[in-house]
């Protein structure tokens, strides 16, 4: 199966169906009646909102922001997971139903769903989107690491999941690592797909590493335009600089000095 399902052309507008609180987080539904219906795991869109998309007292406009999307339904709507956290993700936050999300995508390479070995799903935070997208394709628990109880709470999203949080409000007090550690103990034939902040996916990488254990990695960075005009988003590689957008955001971690 590819990787990779080409977007439309141009930018296009999804109707917000649903904005639902889950903890720290926001789950915007939108349905993209006019984009693919097979996004793979991994992919991401570039999305702004089709009014107010600008701040102070002139409304300069933001840039779009790059999310991985959650989930896919059958009529074309799309989940995205995010946190309000500055401007361009405070007024994603506050849309309502019926708005409208502009959004340009898929874009970017995904998850290989083909990969041998058992499939050991780690999120942390914010990454657990995607990896909730390839849950639904994989059908394997996950395993997930969070800040707080609040954050944690993205979990009820999975169906089924082990959970761990920084301040152990919920599970144990641990890192997701510690999960990971304890599973390629207990059966080290399995493919590793991850999600999550940079050192993070540097713990991932590193422990796979050691253990010649494949391992996936949605990596993050900044973008601005989501297909490899700008060069903003570029990463080094042990065979040089890739552009994320285009090449990425997954990279096998064999292809990484380090996901930092």
């Amino acid at each position: 199966m590819s990787r990779r399902t080409l977007a439309p052309f141009g930018r296009r507008t999804a109707e917000v169906t649903g904005v639902a609180q889950v903890g720290a987080y926001v789950v915007i539904s939108a349905r993209d009646s006019e984009g693919p219906r097979d996004p793979r795991p991994g992919q991401f869109y570039m999305l702004s909102t089709a009014e107010r998309w600008g701040g102070g007292a002139d409304e300069r406009p933001y840039l779009p922001r790059a999310f991985s999307f959650a989930r896919v339904h059958p009529d074309g709507t799309l989940d995205f997971l995010l946190e309000a956290i500055g401007p361009g993700t405070d007024r994603l936050a506050g849309l309502a139903p019926g708005e409208g999300l502009h959004l340009v995508g898929p874009l970017g390479v995904g998850f290989d769903t083909a990969a041998a070995g058992r499939p050991l799903l780690v999120g942390g935070g914010i990454g657990a989107a995607p990896i909730l997208a390839l849950q639904d394709t994989l059908r394997v628990p996950a395993l997930l690491g969070f800040r707080t109880g609040a954050h944690a709470e993205a979990a009820a999203l999975f169906a089924g999941a082990k959970v761990v949080t920084d301040d152990g409000s919920v599970g144990r007090q641990a890192f997701v690592t510690e999960l990971l550690r304890e599973e390629l103990d207990a059966d080290p034939d399995a493919t590793v797909f991850a999600c999550g902040p940079p050192p993070m996916l540097e713990a991932v990488r590193a422990l796979c590493a050691e253990r010649d254990v494949r391992a996936q990695l949605a990596l993050e960075s900044g973008m601005a335009c989501g297909y490899g005009a700008c060069f903003g988003c570029v990463v080094p590689t042990r065979d040089g600089y890739i552009r994320l957008c285009v090449d990425g955001p997954v990279l096998e971690g064999a292809q990484l000095e380090t996901a930092l």
